[in-house]
């Protein structure tokens, strides 16, 4: 057995691998002896970013993390980006690189693809990068990958492999059965005063993150054992189910929210890194704790950064739920749920003038395609999902308008989903600014047969940055940018593509849709504006 060999049967038979992202090159092509009817996927996108979103997308539907097959150098800068996204919110991400010979290593000798060191270059963006030293040191390089995906916080792991291993010989382990690895649980006395402390509560809140949405029914047991209005994140969507009563959604930089938080005497924060993106979007920094916080996170630094906390337990967020219900066997009365209506009321959010575009436009994907799975670039409609969106499971809404806030994320990470999830409905929601990063990847979903909708608003250029800019005194430049033929493109790629600027001709395209296929949807944002009015 080579160890390319020993490669894909470890990531098949010890880890259940079975889909892989990647372009073919002269560096990686013994990772592709014997993937032919090996069981194992090969997805071919446009462009190693693409890979990096659709891994991306993958892991985020369904938990497990997505594997990327990446040549030396370009191919690990062009990736470099979308481990950067998957890095800033914890995405489970495998990147299997290869590297320049041994004997060549930072010597410098021009060779093909060569960087000054390419594991370095990457370590930054990753959980760990590692130089594969000898064939029979992979079992245990994988063996930490996935140790960080199950038992960790998760993030990117790149692991390079030297050209010159790929074809030595390898020893198979004695089994091909996985370690059985637990994540960690709270300290026992801590988690008694975080009971204590909200037993004693009069103003409870509850901050829910992305870590929690392997957990949504301890969950929502808990909020509602708690009668604490509860933030949910834009990762953690879907973890109270539509329209919980004690959900106040992703709306915590709003005036009505920031109230409610400023005055509750005891927050419990679980799996949430507190930061800018999902707590602070106007970029003023007004939200503001006062009360005693509880932190519970995997990451033992997380728990004092962004807000001063005054009690912090290291737990998987999901074990951590558990245990900590078992300190409230009954349900409790505070008046959450009308603390929760109220800053609902006040919020306002439906008859918001800043919203009124899209609240028609989420009201014909619910109706049309009421188990949806939206994956977001940065863009217009995807802001305002963030606050009007509620869905009934997680793992159904995410973007890449939190952390890294990259563009280009949305096609292909829908792609990823839709892999992953061929049983549901996907919409890549995406901009004609942002799509243009990684268009290509339409070839992807046309040769893979992916039925994904692409739902296109069309604003003529980077209006997120020109209404900052008018706002800010700036002269607009680089912002009122040309703009192709999407449906000509699309048509090009195969791809079948329609226009319309009305609720009704929208639903009218997303009943229409192909499935044996992706198809575009271009929103003309005027129009769409113009016929509401």
């Amino acid at each position: 057995m080579t160890c390319a060999q020993l490669l894909l049967h470890l990531l098949r038979d010890t880890y259940g691998v079975d889909t892989v992202f990647g372009i073919p090159g002269v560096h990686t092509v013994e990772l592709y002896r014997g993937l032919e009817g090996s069981g194992v996927r090969h997805v071919t996108p446009r462009h190693e970013q693409g890979a990096g979103f659709m891994a991306d997308g993958y892991a985020r539907a369904t938990g497990r993390p997505g594997v990327c097959f990446i040549i030396t150098g370009p191919g690990m800068t062009n990736i470099a980006t979308a481990m950067g996204q998957a890095l800033a919110d914890s995405v489970p991400m495998l990147v299997i690189s290869s590297v320049n010979r041994r004997d060549t290593l930072g010597r410098g000798q021009g060779r093909l693809h060569e960087l000054p060191s390419q594991q370095q270059t990457l370590a930054g963006l990753s959980r760990f990068s590692h130089t594969l030293p000898a064939p029979d040191a992979l079992p245990e390089a994988l063996a930490r990958a996935f140790a960080v995906f199950r038992s960790s916080r998760p993030g990117p792991v790149h692991i390079e492999i030297p050209i010159d291993l790929f074809n030595a010989p390898a020893t198979a382990p004695a089994s091909w059965q996985p370690p059985a690895l637990y994540r960690a649980a709270p300290d026992p006395q801590g988690l008694a005063t975080a009971a204590q402390w909200l037993q004693e509560a009069s103003r409870p809140l509850v901050l829910l993150g992305g870590g929690c949405v392997d957990a949504p029914e301890a969950a929502r047991t808990l909020v509602e054992h708690l009668d604490a209005p509860t933030v949910t994140t834009i990762n953690a969507k879907g973890v109270l189910g539509e329209r919980h009563p004690l959900d106040l959604g992703a709306n915590a930089a709003l005036p009505a929210v920031r109230e409610l938080a400023h005055d509750a005497d005891v927050i419990l924060a679980v799996g949430t890194e507190l930061g800018e993106t999902d707590y602070d979007v106007v970029f003023d920094d007004g939200f503001r704790l006062t009360g005693k916080l509880i932190r519970i996170d995997l990451d033992p630094e997380q728990l004092v950064r962004n807000q001063q906390v005054l009690l912090g337990l290291v737990g998987d967020a999901g074990r951590s739920l558990e245990l900590l219900l078992e300190h409230f066997p009954q349900p409790l009365q505070r008046g959450g749920r009308e603390r929760t209506a109220t800053a609902l009321d006040t919020l306002a959010l439906a008859s918001d003038p800043a919203f009124a575009p899209f609240v028609p436009l989420f009201a014909t994907l619910k109706e049309v395609l009421p188990e949806v799975v939206l994956v977001g670039d940065s863009t217009a409609p995807v802001y305002a999902a963030n606050h009007l969106v509620s869905l009934p499971a997680p793992r159904r809404f995410f973007n890449a308008s939190t952390g890294y806030g990259t563009l280009g994320y949305g096609l292909p990470a829908a792609l990823g989903a839709q892999l992953a999830r061929p049983e549901l409905p996907v919409v890549a929601l995406v901009g004609d600014g942002g799509v243009m990063f990684t268009l290509s990847e339409i070839a992807t979903a046309v040769e893979e047969g992916l039925p994904i909708v692409i739902l296109l608003w069309h604003n003529a250029g980077y209006e997120e940055i020109r209404r900052y800019m008018d706002n800010h005194g700036v002269e607009r430049i680089g912002v009122d940018i040309q703009a192709p033929d999407f449906l000509a493109l699309a048509t090009g790629f195969g791809c079948l593509a329609t226009r319309v600027d009305s609720p009704t001709t929208l639903a009218q395209a997303l009943e229409s849709r192909p499935l044996d296929g992706p198809f575009l949807i271009e929103v003309d944002a005027e129009g769409w504006t113009r016929n509401l009015a």
